[in-house]
């Protein structure tokens, strides 16, 4: 059953290509086109370790055939395409960004408003009691740790094809979510309500303050150069913080003694998500729709999968393989 699971998770491994290359084109086309670049740098170096962690998988892999590691196989591989996503995905959010429709932050608003969950009250709220606006601080700085620990556990309890299927997942995720920002660009609910972050002056708005550096000067044209390190959050419709909670929380779910904790945590951070990031209500509940459907779609390609490797039936003597479906 484990080999059965590896030879799947290794298919996956290449699928999970797809949409890295395809963003990684449209980040290629869409530099020169806005006139946006690339500080070089930060950049080179984080593709060279990137590069080293695939290379690694992939040299042990051929070394050893399929009797490699797969624990250190997948672990590596999978860290190495997330660098690599996350390289790609933080300039393209720019380059969506950059093609400046109008903002929608008063149709935002409203939506929360018509639903009850407006944003100010909830804000005024939190600052009035420092010991929450700490926690959910905390709380949302949490989107970064899963991202080199997920491979890591999975990898470690023979979980290969839900690695592959969380990296997937994520990926469509991220492409879908900087897609939809493209047309639903917004800054936040402080800019909607047409506060300043001072008024809050018990929540830590740093976050808030970075995305209204970058995206008004990407809208007038005096961001040029994108330094990857110092890159901001821009995206505000849908919520990849709550969509990266949703996934997180499934990839860990299986887990015993983990998968509850990694649950507790990933729901402070989508509770943290429209005070800290400043996302609108209704932010978070298309970044939990958007995972949603990820999901659905990298389970529902596993089960055809399933279903093309036993069409036709392979004779008694060499039995046809299977996607494990355990996962």
């Amino acid at each position: 059953m484990v080999d059965t699971d590896a030879r799947t998770a290794w298919q996956l491994f290449h699928l999970n290509w797809l949409p890295i290359a395809a963003m990684g084109c449209l980040l290629a086309l869409g530099l020169p086109i806005t006139g946006l670049s690339l500080e070089p740098v930060a950049y080179g170096v984080t593709l060279a370790i990137a590069a080293f962690l695939l290379g690694s998988a992939y040299c042990h892999r051929m070394v050893k055939g399929e009797l490699a590691d797969p624990k250190l196989v997948f672990s590596l591989g999978t860290i190495g395409q997330i660098i690599l996503t996350c390289a790609i995905v933080g300039p393209l959010s720019y380059v969506a960004g950059k093609m400046n429709w109008p903002l929608q932050d008063q149709a935002l608003l409203a939506i929360d408003r018509a639903l009850g969950l407006d944003p100010e009250p909830i804000a005024r709220y939190v600052n009035d009691h420092p010991w929450l606006a700490d926690c959910l601080a905390r709380g949302y700085g949490l989107i970064k740790w899963p991202l080199l620990g997920i491979p890591v556990v999975l990898a470690l309890t023979a979980r290969y094809v839900r690695l592959q299927l969380f990296m997937l997942a994520m990926s469509l995720a991220l492409a879908v979510t900087i897609a939809i920002s493209a047309v639903v660009p917004a800054i936040g609910t402080y800019y909607g309500l047409q506060l300043p972050a001072a008024h809050f002056p018990e929540i830590n708005t740093a976050i808030y303050a970075g995305q209204l550096r970058d995206i008004l000067a990407l809208r007038d044209g005096s961001l040029h150069e994108l330094r990857l390190f110092f890159l901001s959050g821009i995206v505000s419709f849908p919520s990849f913080h709550a969509a990266s909670a949703v996934l997180y929380m499934w990839a860990l779910w299986p887990v015993r003694g983990i998968g509850g904790i990694a649950a507790a945590l990933n729901l402070l951070m989508i509770a943290a998500t429209p005070v800290i990031g400043a996302h609108y209500l209704i932010d978070v509940a298309g970044g939990v729709a958007v995972a949603a459907a990820s999901i659905w779609a990298v389970k529902f390609y596993l089960e055809w999968l399933g279903r093309a490797a036993r069409v036709p039936a392979a004779p008694a003597s060499s039995p046809a393989w299977q996607p494990s479906l355990a996962e």
